[in-house]
């Protein structure tokens, strides 16, 4: 891996990450926004995190620079979807294949698997296909593939599918099948 660091992520990284998730929107498929995001949807969007629990951000910088960033945030709305989280990498352009995205999952995994009291099970990745690279980043972390979605959103005029990635977090309730 490079020199980069690794720390928790701060409102005056907004910028920089609003930038680096930006070029994603507006050049590729990799994320279904189809407009670019503004400072403050990303204020709001970054208001979730906190420095403890289980929606937290972290960013790799050098030199002073975010080069990107990795979080984790809530699944889905229904109460029993708490214990489970999803979580996201973003690099900027040119920074990929050098470790970034794997030290900064590192990172966010040990602390949501850090968290006492928090009942953090089970962490998703949803990666827009064809995404190689990210598949191989998920699973070289221990994410496996477990669900996909097939022509589930569309952008640049064409449908894309979605591969689900899963990884357990915590050893929790024994998994049971249907009354």
């Amino acid at each position: 891996m490079t020199s980069a660091q690794i720390r928790r992520a701060r409102e005056t990284d907004l910028p920089a990450l609003l930038q680096i998730y930006n070029y994603y929107v507006i050049n590729t498929h990799i994320t279904f926004d189809l407009e670019p995001r503004t400072l403050s949807e990303r204020e709001q969007w970054f208001s979730q995190f906190g420095a403890t629990g289980r929606y937290q951000c972290f960013v790799s910088e050098v030199d002073g620079k975010v080069i990107g960033w990795a979080s984790s945030s809530k699944f889905k709305d229904r109460a029993a979807y708490d214990t489970s989280v999803e979580t996201t990498v973003y690099l900027a352009p040119g920074e990929s294949g050098r470790g970034i995205g794997s030290a900064l999952y590192g990172v966010l995994l040990a602390a949501l698997a850090a968290l006492a009291g928090e009942d953090v099970h089970r962490a998703y990745g949803a990666i827009a296909a064809p995404n190689p690279a990210s598949i191989r980043l998920h699973e070289r972390i221990g994410f496996e593939r477990v669900a996909g979605y097939r022509e589930v959103g569309r952008k640049f005029d064409r449908f894309w599918d979605v591969d689900v990635y899963e990884r357990a977090l915590a050893k929790g309730l024994a998994r049971t099948g249907c009354p």
